[in-house]
């Protein structure tokens, strides 16, 4: 009898907030790699906020999963046979496959990673996506500059706790909201932030920032979007940067609000508000590799992971996201690393 191994399929497209029976835990024989292609077993897999824009139909900026397919995702895992790809037994590689315990991918989408540089898991947060994310979205669109103010909402998630450290590093006055006290004083005790507002306890926003940030917003990173961002754009100042990186606010939504308008402030601040895609630079990721590597050996850059243990546990760790539940970045151990 073949072995088999457990994976995750997308059992119905979600109204609102997700639940878990928008999953199908299946079991099924583990695949054999095809030509040019490598068996990979899943240590470490990553669960993100955008994934819920996948669930449903229709255009986005990531290809939609189709009802009874395989779930998709970033992974960290093991080579356990190569079939023309390149790699040996035991490699360790990086690259877009399944929710599940084994999978297969062309060598193509695969990046070989020395598990003796650092932990695996980081490959999939600070040296991995996120880490990417913040350090284009900060020295490319946001661009904060030494004697500036920056904000960034989600500061404690993988992205925003990145990000927050790079315009730090730029020179500019940091304030991150983050949704505990506990995620206020890790922006503010660890990273380094000037100033942590927790939103949940703030009932005017407006207010909170103008405290924070008497003399405006300069660079604003946007991971959440609804009314912080409303309170955020009224007080931009003139040639402010925003770059727009997600909207979590948003993606449980079953119609997207249209006001309160906020356009007519760029009118008085000309600030310029732009979208990105971290893929916009993959063709530099080399570049953000070693200086996010270096930031992290030495120190510069730190760090906070939530690993959930168990791949029948990733839907789990994927709903938290929205209940921000996570520090850091959220990831889901699925197998021990046996090299």
């Amino acid at each position: 009898m073949a072995e088999t191994h457990h994976v995750y399929k997308l059992a119905k497209r979600p109204t609102g907030t997700p639940t878990e029976e928008a999953f199908d835990y299946v079991e099924e024989e583990i695949p054999e790699p095809g030509p040019g292609e490598a068996l990979v077993r899943t240590i470490y897999m990553s669960v993100d906020p955008y994934m819920r824009d996948r669930m449903r139909a229709g255009e986005s900026y990531a290809e939609p999963w189709d009802v009874g397919e395989p779930l998709k995702c970033a992974v960290v895992g093991e080579v356990v046979e190569s079939n023309g790809a390149g790699y040996e037994a035991g490699d360790v590689v990086t690259g877009e496959m399944h929710w599940a315990e084994y999978a297969t991918a062309p060598a193509s989408a695969l990046t070989q990673i020395d598990p003796d540089r650092g932990p695996l898991s980081a490959y999939l947060g600070v040296l991995g996506m996120p880490g990417n994310t913040a350090y284009f979205g900060v020295n490319e669109v946001a661009k904060p500059r030494a004697g500036e103010t920056f904000v960034v909402t989600g500061a404690a998630g993988a992205v925003g706790s990145v990000a927050g450290q790079i315009a730090k590093l730029n020179g500019a006055r940091v304030i991150g909201f983050a949704g505990s006290d506990r995620k206020v004083e890790f922006l503010e005790d660890d990273l380094g932030f000037d100033v942590g507002i927790n939103y949940k306890k703030v009932d005017d926003y407006g207010a909170a920032l103008a405290e924070a940030a008497p003399d405006g917003v300069d660079s604003y990173f946007d991971n959440v979007g609804g009314p912080i961002t409303d309170a955020v754009f009224n007080q931009l100042n003139v040639d402010a940067r925003v770059a727009v990186c997600g909207q979590i606010s948003l993606y449980n939504a079953t119609e997207v609000p249209t006001g309160p308008r906020k356009l007519l402030t760029l009118i008085q601040s000309r600030a310029t508000v732009e979208g990105f895609l971290v893929s916009d630079f993959s063709e530099r990721f080399d570049q953000s590799a070693r200086q996010l590597g270096q930031w992290v050996a030495d120190g510069t850059i730190q760090y906070r992971e939530t690993v959930t243990e168990g791949l029948e546990n990733a839907p789990e760790a994927f709903l938290g996201l929205f209940e921000g539940d996570n520090i850091g970045k959220q990831l889901v151990q699925v197998n021990e690393y046996e090299g």
